[in-house]
């Protein structure tokens, strides 16, 4: 599902970045949608890593925001297998399941932030903002 969104100023947004939020608890995915369209971004919203890999719009994605933990691919093995395929889009990670060993294995493998559930909205534009403008991770 891809959702456009106009910024509270009333404009439209050119060159907006496409977010893509890939998670397998629906209310998770509709919250991050309805967060990122509020704030001017265009998300489209995945229940699993693989429809992400599937969509057509894969690489026009200027950033990923997905949980940790899903099956039959994790957060982590999406991450890898974009970049065997030539995707470098910043990667955060939202997970229910934080802990110092989860954290430290998705910032060493290149994650832009780690967020645990729940997390707040400011949080993750925070994040957004760092991983969108090149800067320093959280």
């Amino acid at each position: 599902m891809l959702a456009a969104a106009i910024p509270a100023s009333g404009g439209l947004v050119l060159s907006t970045p496409l977010i893509s939020v890939v998670d397998d608890d629906a209310s998770v995915r509709a919250a991050t949608e309805n967060l990122l369209k509020s704030r001017g971004y265009i998300a489209q919203i995945f229940a699993s890593a693989e429809e992400l890999l599937r969509s057509p719009q894969l690489g026009e994605t200027s950033c990923v925001i997905t949980d940790m933990q899903m099956s039959p691919m994790s957060g982590l093995e999406l991450m890898a297998e974009m970049r065997t395929r030539g995707y470098d889009a910043p990667f955060i990670f939202i997970t229910a399941f934080p802990n110092d060993r989860v954290r430290a294995s998705a910032l060493g493998a290149g994650a832009i932030g780690f967020l645990a559930k729940p997390f707040a909205g400011q949080t993750l534009i925070e994040c957004l903002d760092t991983a969108l403008n090149g800067r320093g991770g959280i």
